[in-house]
C-alpha cells in the first residue's frame, strides 16, 4: 500500500515562514508592535529595523528552504534549521524583551510555531510505493 504524500505540510509551514519573514522585512512594525518594541505611532528606530530585517531574512531563507527542498533528509534539515532559530527566539526574545507581556507572548508563539515545525518533520519524508520499498 503506497503512502500519501504529506509533504505538503511542512512545505506550507515554509511558505508561511517565508511570507511572515517578508512581511516584518518590508513593515518592521509587524513585528516590534506585537513585542512592545514600538509604541503605537512611533516610528520603527534604524537599529530596531535592522533587527527586524535580519530576522525578516532568516525566515525568508529557512522558510524557502523548506518550501523548496527535495523530501527526506534535506527537507528534515531546514526543519530543523526552522526549529533552532524558533528555539532561538523563544529563548532571547523571551528572556531580553523589556515589558513581561510581550516576554510572555513571544515565547508562545516561537514554542508554538517551533512545535509546529517540529511535528512536521514527521510529514517530511517522500512517500514510498510497493510493499517492498522501505
Amino acid at each position: 500500500m503506497a503512502r500519501r504524500d504529506l509533504t505538503w505540510i511542512p512545505r506550507l509551514l515554509g511558505a508561511a515562514t517565508a511570507a511572515y519573514g517578508a512581511a516584518i522585512t518590508a513593515r518592521p512594525d509587524l513585528l516590534l508592535r506585537p513585542v512592545k518594541l514600538l509604541a503605537d505611532g512611533e516610528r520603527a528606530e534604524p537599529g530596531h529595523k535592522a533587527l527586524t530585517m535580519a530576522i525578516g531574512g532568516r525566515d525568508v531563507v529557512s522558510g524557502l528552504a523548506m518550501l523548496l527542498v527535495p523530501a527526506g533528509t534535506p527537507l528534515k534539515a531546514a526543519i530543523a534549521v526552522r526549529v533552532g532559530a524558533d528555539v532561538a527566539d523563544l529563548t532571547v526574545l523571551g528572556s531580553q524583551l523589556p515589558d513581561r507581556d510581550a516576554r510572555e507572548k513571544a515565547t508562545m508563539v516561537a514554542a508554538g510555531w517551533g512545535a509546529i515545525c517540529a511535528l512536521s518533520v514527521l510529514a517530511a519524508d517522500r512517500p514510498k510505493h510497493g510493499p517492498l520499498r522501505r
